[in-house]
């Protein structure tokens, strides 16, 4: 199952709901809220099922929100699986063991002494990414430890911790200093004074650099984020440990209020969230926890305000646009490319298929944000907004049709506009690569096969649950005689060995007398 979720994940989270000859794990968001989920040491977990072209739904289950890979969190529980006590009493133990060795009020009285300590005292072992106190030296002396770490570190803490590049868990890719000063100088000029950073340290970090440096610079910001690591640079009211992919605070009620408050600061006015989750992550759990912060920041608002938005900027590949806009129906792609410090291909000025896919999803008007020229953007007259340079305006789309930054080549057989590198398949009547297979994977439901409905809405949901409830009752029946068989077997072969043991004991003594 481990193996499935890994490989098809990414083919769920893309948005085919369905692929002929091909399977996939969708989650359920429509599951009981009445019976909360099973823990793990990243929080509550999420509800999949595994779903394959023409079969019925399988049994669902309960896995990791956070670890796409069970290397990483092994978590796993089927849906309708009862567990002992002795079982639930090792997991806590097992949550517990996982989480961070020091609690948020220890790291913060911690990071307090560390900054009135001497430049020559502050050390930071690399090897446990740890800050060091003069009673820690003893325990690290066989480590990687820096010394003379200083105040300008302590206020750049993802230059000194390792970034974590687990795709499939963190993947912990980090803002280059370019797209930072960009979105910090984008937010200003939009007029907003709070930023909640959401899975983005280096932006948070740019912020309060900003605001500490004597800049022109009123805004503040909030980091939530799931390294653990960030607590030991950071107040309570500056850093939150969080899960984003299940709307988690690992502290608690304290930690939710730290973020509401900050939320819904003046009725909610001047703020904005900037969110850059992992890429590998599932669309769908990631907009159900971004409607919960809005509806936290709803509360701070009077009746009349009831309408508004509140700002985001989601950044993500461009590919996951038509999922991102369905739940989101008002955001709206912008065309500057997010480059990255530690990722071999997420880098700006690339050329071709090379370029970074990174974009920015947003609610705010494409026309109040304006791209740099001096990195070959430009303001389209006809969309309104700025595109990239080679992002042509087709006049028969009526729009700036590009996505990836290349020149787009407009289909007539197709009606709309297509990437270079495809041509029109006369068999499949359709835009395709020049190598595709014509009887390649099409849309369409899992269930019945039909493309014009996904599974979650298929008409044979109902009795295709029925079905493939009654076959596990069938194979459950099946298993458990055999199990029978196989313990009475086993009870009559033991039976059998016993007598045959003491018939020879008979026979030692009677031949011993």
């Amino acid at each position: 199952m481990a193996t499935s979720r890994d490989r098809l994940g990414a083919l769920a989270a893309e948005g085919s709901s369905g692929r002929q000859g091909y399977s996939g794990v969708e989650v359920v968001l429509s599951s009981d809220p009445a019976i909360p989920a099973p823990l793990c040491p990243h929080g509550p977990t999420l509800l999949f099922v595994k779903v394959d072209q023409g079969k019925e739904e399988t049994r669902r289950f309960y896995a990791c929100s956070a670890c796409r890979d069970r290397k990483d969190c092994n978590f796993f529980q089927w849906e309708d699986e009862k567990l002992s006590g002795a079982r639930l009493a090792a997991r806590e133990a097992h949550n517990r063991s996982c989480q961070p060795p020091l609690s948020r009020s220890q790291c913060v009285e911690r990071y307090l002494k560390f900054i009135e300590l001497p430049l020559s005292q502050r050390k930071f072992c690399q090897s446990c990414q740890q800050l060091l106190l003069p009673d820690d030296d003893e325990k690290h002396r066989e480590h990687q430890v820096v010394g003379d770490v200083s105040i300008t570190q302590l206020k750049r803490p993802s230059k000194l911790l390792y970034p974590l590049e687990n795709k499939r868990t963190n993947a912990q890719y980090l803002f280059a200093d370019r797209s930072c000063l960009f979105l910090v100088d984008l937010l200003s000029n939009l007029g907003f004074r709070r930023v909640l950073c959401v899975g983005t340290p280096r932006l948070h970090e740019l912020i309060r650099l900003k605001e500490s440096g004597g800049k022109k610079s009123n805004i503040r910001s909030l980091l939530l984020d799931i390294d653990f690591r960030y607590s030991q640079f950071y107040m309570e009211d500056s850093f939150c440990h969080y899960n984003m992919f299940n709307h988690h605070f690992f502290d608690g009620k304290a930690a939710l209020e730290v973020c509401k408050t900050f939320l819904q600061e003046d009725k909610g006015e001047g703020v904005v969230m900037v969110t850059d989750p992992p890429f590998g992550g599932l669309v769908e759990p990631l907009a159900v926890t971004f409607r919960k912060l809005i509806a936290m920041w709803k509360e701070g608002h009077s009746q009349d305000n009831s309408q508004k938005e509140l700002p985001i900027f989601w950044i993500f590949p461009y590919f996951f646009e038509s999922r991102i806009c369905q739940f989101f129906p008002s955001f709206c792609m912008l065309d500057y490319q997010v480059d990255y410090d530690n990722h071999a291909l997420y880098k700006h000025g690339k050329t071709g298929r090379k370029q970074s896919p990174v974009r920015i999803f947003t609610n705010i008007p494409p026309n109040k944000i304006i791209l740099p020229v001096e990195e070959g953007y430009r303001f389209c007259p006809l969309c309104q907004r700025y595109v990239s340079l080679e992002n042509q305006h087709c006049e028969h789309c009526n729009s700036c049709t590009s996505k990836d930054g290349r020149k787009w080549n407009h289909c007539f057989l197709c009606k709309k506009c297509v990437k270079p590198s495809w041509i029109h398949c006369s068999i499949c009547n359709h835009c395709a690569l020049p190598d595709h297979s014509c009887e390649g994977p099409k849309d369409g439901c899992f269930i019945c096969g039909e493309l014009d409905h996904k599974r979650s809405t298929c008409p044979n949901i109902s009795t295709s649950k029925k079905v493939n409830k009654a076959v596990r009752k069938q194979k459950q029946r099946k298993s458990n005689k055999m199990k029978m068989e196989t313990t009475k077997g086993q009870s009559m072969n033991h039976t059998s060995v016993t007598r045959k043991k003491k018939r020879r004991e008979r026979n030692h003594q009677y031949l011993c007398y």
